[in-house]
């Protein structure tokens, strides 16, 4: 980890150099935690069955993103405020917020472990999970909520980590625990023919490397932020201001993870080849969110620093500057996605079925990934100044409630996959102008 200096690159060097050195790690790093899953799902998806690939990536992935995205949302509230107090260099308050937040951690993943194991069948059937792939979707599941508490550790400690500056230690301890998770599915899946368990049991292995690399990174550290688990405890004043600035992030993750399970469910209604399609879409599509979320933690995070700086005039122009940055990879992204999209699906499957359904699914959506760029960079920025409950706002009712009343009419007038995946860029239009116009609105009100 950094240490605090006299001249933060942040608050202080160029804006397009500094945005690129946080959002390149970043990136990568994304990029092998997502490997996590693919893994498993371009392992059992050859070598066990395209039921084995919906069981991994269907109903399953659904499930891990309603809740891992609820805790990186809450994760993204004592990012903010560590940001904050590294910018003003308030290092005590910095160092109690990172305490704060090990034993939030600590208590959420045992909560959700308990939740996880019992509710895990009961969830599955609310989904419309088919039948034949039910079983093994409970397995692989209950394997991860076992171990679900290294993941909320190492989301945690990776947050904290990039708010002050150090995007790199994520993505190094990544790049080894994701080549810990390819040996042990090579082996569990394909030498011992573990089937799903082996694949869920070499994730939770992988997952629990990580946390415990992050954690000893910042016992280590010299830095403002040290960690002692001796002084692992709530703070209430700084507890309410991290749920203030993480719960309406966490809950805005959940609404997103809801209306995707309300499209896995209406999906699993046409069948297992739709299922185990869309389950290679996901990881296709993840392709996007990696670099999507890493611009968006990027400029979380610059933004925060400069804010807490009082530096307003960095503020707007980094929030611009990752705007244009964003558009540009987006839009190369698509081409990529769209051209290669035959080739990409036969690395999940070789059914042709399977892979005709999974690249008419791109077709529809990718071409509109630029649009949502605006809805990231924007709702980023906006973060960071500390002001999340109008961004939650406007997800709800732009992307959720427009998504599940979508889906209600779609359902009873036109039931097809077309009609259904369609509401992914309709409700990321009217969100988009939503938030172009409230961050203009804002941007006036900070310029007066």
């Amino acid at each position: 980890m950094q240490a605090q200096t006299k001249e933060n690159p942040i608050t202080h060097g160029v804006i397009w150099k500094q945005l690129l050195l946080f959002f390149f790690p970043i990136l990568i790093g994304t990029f092998f935690q997502q490997l996590y899953n693919t893994i498993d799902s371009v392992i059992v998806g050859q070598f066990v069955g395209k039921e084995a690939l919906a069981s991994v990536g269907g109903s399953s992935a659904q499930i891990v993103a309603l809740v891992v995205g609820f805790f990186t949302g809450l994760s993204s509230g004592a990012a903010v405020t560590i940001a904050q107090f590294f910018g003003a260099r308030d290092d005590k308050s910095a160092n109690q917020g990172l305490h704060n937040a090990c034993a939030l951690a600590l208590a959420a993943g045992a909560l959700l472990t308990v939740i996880g194991i019992a509710l895990t069948p009961a969830m599955l059937r609310l989904m419309n999970t088919p039948e034949d792939i039910i079983g093994d979707s409970v397995i692989y599941l209950r394997i991860y909520f076992a171990g679900i508490v290294f993941v909320l550790i190492y989301n945690m400690g990776s947050a904290i980590l990039r708010a002050t500056g150090d995007s790199k230690r994520p993505l190094y301890y990544l790049i080894v625990c994701c080549g810990i998770n390819i040996v042990l599915d090579i082996l569990f899946v394909l030498g011992f023919r573990m089937g799903v368990t082996g694949a869920a049991v070499a994730t939770l292995i992988a997952q629990a490397v990580s946390a415990l690399l992050v954690i000893l990174k910042l016992m280590r550290s010299r830095g403002i932020l040290s960690l002692s688990p001796g002084q692992i405890r709530f703070h209430t004043p700084m507890l309410r201001s991290q749920l203030r600035l993480g719960l309406p992030t966490g809950f805005e993750s959940i609404l997103f993870a809801i209306t995707n399970i309300a499209i896995q469910s209406a999906v699993n209604t046409f069948g297992t080849d739709a299922s185990a399609a869309w389950s290679a879409f996901g990881k296709l599509d993840a392709i996007f969110w990696m670099v999507s979320t890493a611009f968006g933690i990027s400029i979380t995070t610059f933004v925060g620093q400069n804010y807490g700086a009082g530096k307003m005039d960095r503020v707007r122009k980094s929030t611009r500057v990752c705007l244009l940055m964003d558009l540009v990879v987006s839009t190369l992204l698509v081409v990529f996605l769209i051209i290669a999209r035959v080739f990409l699906f036969r690395l999940f499957t070789p059914d042709a079925e399977v892979i005709r359904i999974g690249c008419d699914m791109l077709l529809l959506i990718t071409p509109w990934y630029v649009i949502y760029v605006f809805i990231e960079v924007l709702a980023g920025s906006l973060r960071g100044m500390g002001n999340v409950i109008v961004p939650v706002v406007i997800t709800l009712a732009g992307v959720c409630i427009m998504r599940i009343i979508w889906l209600a009419v779609v359902m009873k007038v036109s039931p097809t996959l077309s009609a259904i995946i369609f509401s992914y860029p309709v409700t990321w239009i009217l969100t988009a102008l939503a938030f172009i116009l409230y961050y203009i609105s804002k941007e006036r009100q900070y310029s007066g």
